[in-house]
């Protein structure tokens, strides 16, 4: 499952278009993946402003359902750039696959045909659905450089290249054919593209300039010495407000929220050394449906790990008075259901984040519990382990796991159905 919407770039034969790509995600039972547009069209346009005025001003799409549309529509203009991971030369891809296959090389082409398999997969276009399914031999793409070492691994990638320059041109054509561009507000526009160069000033201001950089190579006087101690103890003051103004960073004790197929539970957690504890006892965890029984139960029991932690007084008083809050950071937010579904689908289609959380919330719970089984499944040696950590730290030069993912991916529901054990649902 991908918790996102992720802004794209697409060169097609009129040139680059920007749109929006919903990677799969849940929903109840069912699982959708999707792009910006409507029915049989998919919505392409010129620039980035464009993108953004839609965006704000029309809800009669595809995406409006999406669980992140409301936060895509708050979005800066500048936030909606694609990355350059994100950002696909389509028409450019015969030529790619006519170079030497480096790494690099394969890793671009592995993307493109990636995008160009989900374009066709969700609006249906039967002539890229058969390239794909009438040419397996592609999927030697994503497994990195291993299968074109020697005379059968060139072979190969010739071979790849030839059948991709005889079909390419029909599949950038049935992309093509299913862009349509909106019509959008001429001042959402302008506001967007006074963003975008508001954006791009502000990265130029933060670039020192040459001479700068000369002063600070050369400062090696006392007087330079002094001003750098002043501007330390200056940045050690801002931190200091910062984290007066913040009661939990204070106390050391992070809000965490779980999401898991049975709902959405909230709990705490902190590190003593480099040690986690949870709000539990005995290895078990305890989680709440909301604010108002975490906040009571904090107040009125102590007969947990958390309350020998030096600053919970701090937490009881407040929750005792009424004035805690929580207010869980994104970096705590472990989103559980549909990653062992993804993960039968390959490393391509993961959350590289939801998985890296996913991952320290589970080696957590089972540190807290002092149970190695964790530690020893996500190992490097095993199957899951290698998949994990590929998944979460790509590198085109390194061998990548092959298909099929069915062990990885029932290795992973062990471990989470084990985490949900350790759950206590209170009241």
């Amino acid at each position: 499952m991908a918790g996102d919407i992720v802004p794209i770039e697409l060169g097609l034969t009129d040139g680059n278009v920007f749109t929006l790509w919903a990677p799969r995600w849940r929903e109840g039972d069912d699982e959708w993946e999707a792009f910006l547009g409507l029915d049989e069209d998919l919505y392409g346009f010129p620039g980035v402003a464009e993108l953004a005025a839609y965006i704000r001003n029309d809800d009669d799409n595809d995406l409006a359902e999406h669980p992140a549309w409301p936060t895509v529509v708050g979005l800066q203009a500048d936030e909606l750039v694609p990355d350059d991971r994100h950002s696909y030369d389509l028409v450019g891809v015969p030529e790619l696959a006519a170079e030497d296959p480096t790494p690099e090389v394969i890793a671009e082409l592995e993307d493109a045909l990636e995008i160009v398999r989900i374009l066709g997969e969700v609006c249906e276009l039967t002539v890229i659905t058969k390239f794909f399914n009438g040419n397996p031999i592609l999927g030697a793409v994503t497994t990195g450089t291993r299968n074109f070492t020697g005379r059968d691994g060139v072979d190969l990638w010739v071979r790849i290249g030839r059948l991709i320059a005889k079909h390419w041109d029909d599949v950038v054509d049935a992309i093509d054919d299913v862009i349509t561009t909106p019509d959008v507000d001429k001042a959402a526009v302008a506001t967007a593209e006074a963003e975008l160069e508001a954006a791009a000033s502000a990265e130029d201001e933060d670039e020192p300039a040459d001479d700068d950089l000369e002063l600070v190579e050369g400062a090696n006087d006392e007087n330079a010495a002094d001003e750098t101690d002043d501007e330390d103890v200056e940045d050690d003051s801002d931190l200091d407000d910062v984290d007066d103004d913040d009661f939990w960073a204070n106390v050391g004790i992070d809000p965490i929220k779980i999401v898991t197929d049975d709902g959405e539970y909230l709990s705490l957690r902190c590190y003593l050394g480099d040690d986690p504890v949870f709000l539990g006892k005995s290895g078990k965890i305890f989680v709440f449906a909301s604010t108002r029984a975490l906040g009571r139960f904090l107040a009125d029991s102590n007969d947990h790990d958390l309350a020998d932690v030096s600053t919970f007084e701090e937490v009881r008083t407040a929750a005792t008075d009424g004035s805690l809050e929580f207010d869980v950071i994104s970096d705590n937010v472990y989103v559980l259901p549909g990653l062992a579904a993804d993960i039968a689908d390959g490393p391509r289609r993961m959350d590289r984040n939801q998985l890296d959380l996913a991952v320290e919330l589970l080696t957590d719970a089972a540190d807290y519990a002092d149970d190695d089984s964790v530690a020893e499944a996500l190992g490097s040696t095993t199957p899951l382990g290698w998949f994990v950590d590929y998944a979460i730290s790509p590198d085109p030069k390194r061998m990548a796991p092959s298909p099929p993912f069915d062990n990885e991916s029932e290795a992973w529901r062990a471990l989470v159905h084990d985490f949900e054990n350790r759950l206590v649902k209170k009241s």
